[in-house]
């Protein structure tokens, strides 16, 4: 099955835009109208990732990215939005999305970031992930984190952050939804539980190479992980 992509946007133009710049990639598209059509098509159907657009009548695209994530977790999820509307892009992450176009947009860059979140989305299953470039060994079988091949010795819970931000290289997570993610949804703690826990990750990984810092902050958001291809 070639990946199957899910438009959705109020403008049947935009919607057969996107559809042109995605079947020339060799995506199969799925459209939607509007957020409520989004969800039932997720519901119902097999998508791999979300093209959502922001500004939209009824059920905007920040309530509806909101939606889907409390249905999947996983599915990647780009949103569009105006040129000028840095709020929108924050409130977008906030809610979940992985990463986002400008609108008016250049064919070849959506393309690039649909296949760049295509790529990403197929690692979630596997039990072991590295990264050559730092490296960096996480196995989620074993619960082990090594670097150049020394242990760290991380609680249950670093490790649970580092793992999840480490299964999807640059994808944007809210201090919010780490911790719902994390903790799980009755944890009635703050977000600065996640800062403290990025803290003893960094520090942990410093103590065996300053030079590594995979975990990045995302300013007034939240934290990725980072690592060359």
């Amino acid at each position: 099955m070639n990946r199957r992509v899910l438009v959705v946007d109020d403008e049947a133009p935009m919607r057969q835009l996107v559809r042109i710049y995605l079947s020339a990639v060799g995506c199969d598209v799925l459209e939607a109208a509007d957020g409520s059509a989004c969800l039932q098509t997720v519901r119902a159907e097999i998508c791999h990732l979300v093209i959502l657009d922001v500004m939209m009548p009824g059920l905007d695209g920040i309530e509806t990215c909101r939606r889907i994530r409390r249905v999947d977790r996983d599915i990647p999820i780009l949103i569009l939005t105006a040129r000028d509307a840095v709020e929108q892009r924050v409130e977008g992450l906030k809610a979940g999305a992985d990463d986002y176009v400008v609108k008016p947009f250049d064919g070849r860059e959506l393309t690039a970031r649909v296949e760049s979140l295509l790529r990403r989305s197929y690692r979630d299953d596997a039990p072991l992930y590295e990264f050559p470039s730092l490296r960096l060994r996480v196995d989620i079988q074993d619960r082990t984190v090594s670097l150049g091949g020394n242990a760290l010795s991380l609680t249950p819970k670093e490790f649970d952050i580092l793992a999840l931000l480490a299964k999807r290289p640059g994808r944007t997570y809210a201090r919010e939804e780490l911790l719902q993610l994390v903790w799980g949804p009755e944890y009635d703690g703050d977000t600065r539980t996640v800062d403290s826990h990025i803290k003893n990750i960094r520090e942990k990984l410093h103590a065996v190479d300053r030079s590594v810092d995979p975990v990045t902050t995302v300013w007034g958001v939240g934290y990725k992980f980072e690592a060359a291809e």
